[in-house]
């Protein structure tokens, strides 16, 4: 396969991620270029990639678009429980469970890629870096769930909102998708009542609240944070929890 400008500019935001919690082998990447390239995958928003009780055996990785994990309950209320930005998969090791215990769907239209479960495992059993980097990346979703979990417990209206966004500024910073003090926030204000647990009144209330202070501007999809070390202050926000910084 002759790899062309645009596709490897396409799967760039993955071992941008991967590289950001090991450095991966050039022979790795180039095994993983190929099995992305050919398992390319396109969705529209609002699709479901995956429901609940689903069978599991391959990896989606993305490479561009957003996507939720989320729960439903039987009367229809929805909870998201974390994003999916480009350069993540979509848990690259819950082919181990017999079925998913949660949803996956686009926000907004996607790029995936579908490694089947075969070709992933010969992958990761071929390269240590490859198979330690989706592993580290395993780990941050769980240290990324526990931050949400104090956040619906333990956090206000302002610090959740303020928090979530910190999240994902710096998530996307990794990927190079964040331009300045701004990144794209191409969702809708009843996704961001849905992660933060509270309704869509109250969310729009606290974000006049953190507008009116002077911390952000969120206007035509994309979010300006005027002062992040101050926005982090008012959210109580730490990004160890990210591993954004390899060890050396």
């Amino acid at each position: 396969m002759t790899l062309s400008t645009s596709d490897r500019s396409l799967v760039e935001p993955v071992f941008r991620r991967l590289n950001a919690l090991r450095i991966l082998s050039a022979e790795a990447r180039a095994s993983l270029e190929y099995a992305m390239l050919e398992g390319l995958e396109r969705a529209g928003s609002g699709e479901d990639l995956i429901s609940e009780g689903d069978p599991v055996d391959s990896v989606r990785v993305v490479l561009s678009g957003w996507l939720c994990r989320y729960k439903t309950l039987e009367d229809g209320r929805r909870q998201i429980v974390n994003f999916v930005f480009p350069g993540e998969s979509c848990d690259a090791h819950a082919y181990l469970l017999s079925v998913m215990d949660h949803s996956i769907a686009t926000l907004t239209p996607v790029i995936y890629t579908e490694i089947k479960r075969t070709r992933f495992e010969s992958l990761v059993a071929a390269d240590r870096t490859l198979a330690e980097a989706f592993w580290c990346e395993t780990l941050v979703n769980n240290a990324v769930q526990r931050e949400w979990a104090i956040n619906l417990g333990r956090r206000v209206a302002l610090e959740r909102v303020a928090h979530l966004f910190c999240e994902i500024f710096e998530r996307l910073r990794p990927v190079g998708m964040v331009d300045g003090t701004s990144c794209l926030m191409p969702i809708t204000q009843m996704d961001l009542a849905d992660a933060t647990g509270l309704s869509v009144v109250h969310l729009n209330r606290t974000v006049q609240e953190l507008r009116a202070s002077g911390l952000i501007v969120l206007r035509e999809r994309t979010l300006t944070i005027n002062d992040l070390d101050a926005l982090k202050d008012a959210a109580l926000f730490s990004p160890s929890y990210l591993q954004l910084y390899r060890r050396s």
